[in-house]
């Protein structure tokens, strides 16, 4: 599973992902700093399915009860307007962004960056304009894919029967978009009453604007939220797209002082706990009461919550688990619950085994429902907790 961070430059994108991954990337006050996409693994979390159990087990990502199931995080490089047209690093960034499956795109809520990336007095800036931009640059760019082979595919589809669905789906290969994807934006704007050659420019744009958003949902992480004198802007944001505010510094702040074993915190909790024992130096002292203030206004920092978001909400993906064990919830090394797998909605039991290993889908014969002990077939749709034995012909390896 991957998920793109997305925006103008300057505004935290290479923060959050350091935050959110524990990997370090080049942070600067000015554009471009991030040139060649930094990619890392950050974690979404969930109820581990030992809860359901009523089980203890040790695991490295499990947490009393709370599994961190990891995902890749690419940070590209910054937007400026015009990349559509080539302008910065915009050919890079939209080919960069167009390998995620979902993408956050952070946001300087608190307006003290102009749209070109520069710092500039906080509030004198409409985060509102940057949202737009950035979605405005991704649809130009999609519809210039689309418009280099629009003659081609009316001609196709006059000399050779091709299917617009099909041709058009062809057209954005790269993107991964499917055919029900096509055709239910289709529908969605009743273009289906249309012949392609009536398809005007404004029908393009539209259609571009609602593919987009179903193959790429994208969620706003209002970052600097702290810094904000007037949140009002993102229940403004909240009206039309999915939008959390977040403090990736603060975030950051907090993973390194636990790192350190200075405090004990969680990921997307609305508090931390200085260690017993531990002396805090003035500085660090300063650093985590700042902390505290960001909390007291903002609740959380808000990173873990746009992770979670981006998969579970955007995404609506689901986490399996599959076991080798049903009697011991184990593989065949006696790890309990040793894996958690996130599927998209709809997923099957085979889809679950092709995601395993290809040959214990090539020989699927069923799959156990470890939680009711009966036997599901290839087809049956899983769900969200599951835990799904896979019985095959053929082993892994």
């Amino acid at each position: 599973m991957q998920i793109g961070l997305l925006g103008k430059t300057n505004v935290g994108k290479s923060t959050f992902f350091s935050a959110a991954t524990e990997t370090t990337a080049q942070i600067g006050n000015y554009p471009f700093t991030t040139i060649e996409p930094n990619i890392g693994i950050a974690y979404v979390k969930t109820e581990c399915a030992c809860k359901h159990f009523k089980i203890d087990h040790i695991h490295p990502l499990c947490f009393k009860g709370t599994r961190f199931i990891p995902i890749k995080l690419i940070d590209v490089a910054g937007l400026v307007p015009g990349a559509h047209e080539g302008k910065g690093l915009g050919n890079k960034f939209l080919d960069d962004a167009r390998q995620a499956e979902a993408l956050i795109h952070v946001v300087d809520i608190a307006g003290s960056t102009d749209i070109q990336g520069h710092p500039v007095p906080s509030g004198t800036h409409d985060p509102d304009e940057d949202v737009k931009f950035v979605e405005e640059e991704f649809d130009q760019w999609m519809k210039q894919i689309l418009q280099r082979e629009w003659q081609k595919l009316i001609r196709e589809m006059e000399s050779k029967d091709a299917k617009l669905i099909q041709g058009i789906v062809q057209r954005f290969s790269g993107l991964g978009i499917k055919d029900y994807d096509v055709e239910i934006v289709i529908q969605h704007l009743n273009l289906q009453i249309k012949k392609p050659t009536a398809w005007t420019d404004s029908d393009l744009t539209s259609f571009i604007k609602e593919l987009r958003k179903r193959s790429r949902p994208i969620i706003i992480a209002a970052n600097k939220a702290d810094l904000c004198k007037d949140l009002s802007i993102i229940s403004k944001l909240k009206k039309e797209r999915p939008t959390i505010a977040c403090s990736a510094e603060a975030e950051l702040l907090l993973k390194k002082a636990s790192k350190n074993g200075l405090i004990d915190y969680s990921p997307g909790e609305k508090f931390f706990k200085i260690k017993v024992g531990v002396t805090l130096n003035q500085q660090q002292q300063k650093a985590l009461d700042l902390v505290k203030t960001v909390l007291s206004k903002i609740e959380t920092t808000g990173v873990q919550e746009v992770l979670n978001a981006a998969c579970f909400e955007l995404l609506k993906l689901i986490v399996v688990y599959p076991v080798e064990d049903e009697a011991k919830l184990s593989n065949k090394n006696g790890e309990v619950l040793p894996d958690a797998k996130l599927l998209l909605p709809n997923a099957t039991a085979k889809d679950l085994a092709q995601m395993i290993h290809a040959d214990l889908a090539k020989g699927f014969l069923y799959a156990v429902d470890v939680k009711t002990k009966q036997r599901i077939g290839a087809q049956h749709q899983l769900k969200n907790g599951d835990v799904i034995k896979i019985v095959s012909t053929l082993s892994r390896g």
